[in-house]
């Protein structure tokens, strides 16, 4: 007989089938839904422009043509798509909620880029606001400080433009499936503190 739901009501009293029931309901949301959400999350900010000339849609659109028009590579360019996708939902950390949403898919170089682009955004605008501009001096010693420099010097910091030539979403459909469709990290490895995806 094939388990469709689990008896459980505490987590405490799962057997391995029904765990197993739950992390292969798990991989299929994965595959059907999360490029679908994630395309949703996007569009939601769709109006939303926080006093900019462009919505962050917009803005998330215009970084990822910056990054593949310069030739960048898959991960990097989807890590420009969705390097804000967090805004709406928690704008004062939203780097580590796209970096979160990203991990499990994606280098480590575009993971570690998305995830401190906000401290490395402050060189382009902090003199303005009055916070100085060297606050990325911190990961001086990282090897992917000229990555992350790079990505918002080229890509972020100037995407704001109203006239450029944005590509719509729909060129960056392919991307974001061949990135999503991967199988994660594995979460179970300690040192890629990737959480479970059943719990």
């Amino acid at each position: 007989m094939t388990l469709e739901m689990v008896s459980f009501t505490s987590m405490d009293d799962a057997t391995p089938d029904e765990i197993a029931l739950i992390a292969a309901e798990a991989a299929r949301h994965r595959k059907e839904n999360l490029v679908p959400n994630l395309v949703r999350q996007l569009e939601a900010m769709q109006g939303h422009t926080y006093g900019y000339q462009i919505d962050r849609y917009t803005h998330s659109l215009q970084s990822a043509t910056r990054a593949l028009r310069e030739g960048a590579d898959t991960d990097m360019v989807v890590a420009a798509l969705l390097h804000d996708i967090g805004d709406d939902l928690s704008p004062d950390n939203h780097s580590e909620v796209a970096a979160a949403v990203l991990k499990p898919f994606v280098s480590d170089e575009a993971w570690w880029v998305v995830k401190h682009h906000g401290v490395f955004q402050t060189y382009h605008y902090g003199e303005a606001m009055g916070i100085g501009t060297d606050a990325r001096e911190r990961y001086r010693d990282s090897e992917y400080f000229d990555s992350c420099a790079h990505f918002c010097a080229a890509w972020d910091a100037v995407s704001f433009d109203p006239d450029y030539d944005t590509l719509p979403m729909s060129e960056f459909l392919p991307l974001l499936q061949e990135v999503f469709g991967r199988e994660p990290k594995s979460w179970g490895d300690p040192a890629l503190q990737v959480e479970s995806p059943i719990a």
